[in-house]
């Protein structure tokens, strides 16, 4: 290729981008002899809490991400977390309990905490993760308020490290179409989206209690939905409106929704029909523009197994991937390259209004206009 002058530039200019090389060298280990780079160390990863989907789903994406590593635990069970340090290898040394989490500041081989308590207990784990100087990720939703998520995004902020939310399914080829289509527009805007996240919950557990969860199954599986059609749209909503079902098991839901149905507006003109249960049954999203459509479900927003068709191209079949590695791998290397966040706290934030917004118009019965 012939040689191409650049343009000039200011000293100020190339002395930041001296900068950033130098970093992203001592990051990557590369040798500024001009060999090729070593392979960046593994990350060290803590998860905080040790229930079903750390055990069924982040601890077996560790063993097969690139970048990451599981580094130690943090439970209310020292038996527990002594088990798994044997059984998973790390020293029984990172094995901490939620009150002394400070202690980590000294663990040099801890990178990130992946916070995974009940929904409750997020802002008060990721800010003592941040106090110890590591960065965090936080499992959706960010947390039961708006107040909380501003108070996580400043912890971290103050303690020079980041915080992401563990929006899995960014890293979802299925959906990483449609977020293609979105942002290229092939069929046009997407002006109508439908769809939701429910199933029957068939015993009680701690995401059906209000102290604990925040709300019910909008806090828990609507929320993919409400993350979805912004997604679909490209854009954040103007306006909701909301109706909750009557509950047919008001003893069992005594203080959280049991089925809601919710209206998402946006400034274009388009808007989204989205539902949510711990009731009915429905896994699947469909957005439709001027020129086609795409469809994704059902499932539409399980861990594996999803299917998804567009008008102009029939089924599609993408190669199998585990959605947990590919989002803990997209969030390291962003650490090791310090580059921008793919699914940063802000995102939490903005999902965390949507939804006290359709609480708001649950309640009240009338149209919400979001602040942003």
């Amino acid at each position: 290729m012939p040689h191409r002058h650049p343009a000039p530039v200011s000293r100020r200019h190339f002395l930041g981008q001296l900068s950033i090389g130098a970093s992203a060298a001592l990051a990557l280990g590369s040798d500024v002899h001009g060999q090729a780079p070593a392979a960046p160390r593994k990350l060290g990863v803590v998860l905080a809490g040790l229930g079903n989907y750390a055990k069924g789903e982040l601890l077996p994406a560790l063993k097969e991400t690139q970048f990451c590593r599981l580094a130690g635990v943090v439970t209310g069970s020292a038996e527990k977390g002594q088990a798994w340090a044997r059984e998973h290898g790390f020293p029984e040394k990172n094995v901490w309990h939620y009150d002394t989490m400070a202690q980590m500041a000294t663990a040099s081989d801890v990178d990130i905490v992946y916070v995974v308590t009940p929904n409750a207990l997020h802002a008060e784990n990721t800010i003592r993760a941040a106090a110890a100087g590591k960065h965090v990720v936080c499992e959706k939703p960010m947390a039961v308020s708006v107040a909380e998520c501003d108070t996580m995004i400043a912890a971290c902020r103050k303690a020079g490290r980041s915080l992401s939310i563990g929006y899995r399914l960014h890293y979802d080829p299925y959906h990483q179409e449609l977020i293609r289509l979105a942002r290229t527009q092939e069929y046009g805007p997407f002006l109508k989206m439908t769809g939701g996240f429910g199933f029957h919950m068939a015993r009680k557990v701690w995401r059906a209690e209000h102290k604990l969860a925040g709300g019910g199954p909008m806090m828990d599986v609507g929320i993919y939905a409400v993350h979805e059609a912004c997604l679909a749209a490209n854009a954040n909503p103007i306006a909701v409106t909301a109706k909750e079902r009557p509950k047919t098991r008001p003893e069992f839901f005594v203080d959280v929704e049991e089925t809601l149905d919710w209206t998402m507006e946006f400034a274009n003109g388009a808007k989204a029909e989205l539902f949510t249960s711990y009731q009915e049954n429905l896994n699947q999203f469909r957005a439709e523009a001027a020129k086609g459509w795409y469809e994704v479900g059902p499932p539409a927003f399980s861990y594996r197994g999803l299917k998804a068709a567009t008008s102009t191209r029939g089924a599609l079949q993408f190669p199998p991937l585990r959605q947990q590695a590919a989002h803990l791998d997209a969030i390291a290397r962003s650490i090791i390259d310090r580059t921008e966040l793919p699914t940063p706290g802000a995102l939490g934030r903005r999902d965390m209004v949507i939804i006290e917004g359709v609480y708001e118009a649950a309640r009240t019965g009338k149209r919400v206009t979001l602040r942003w």
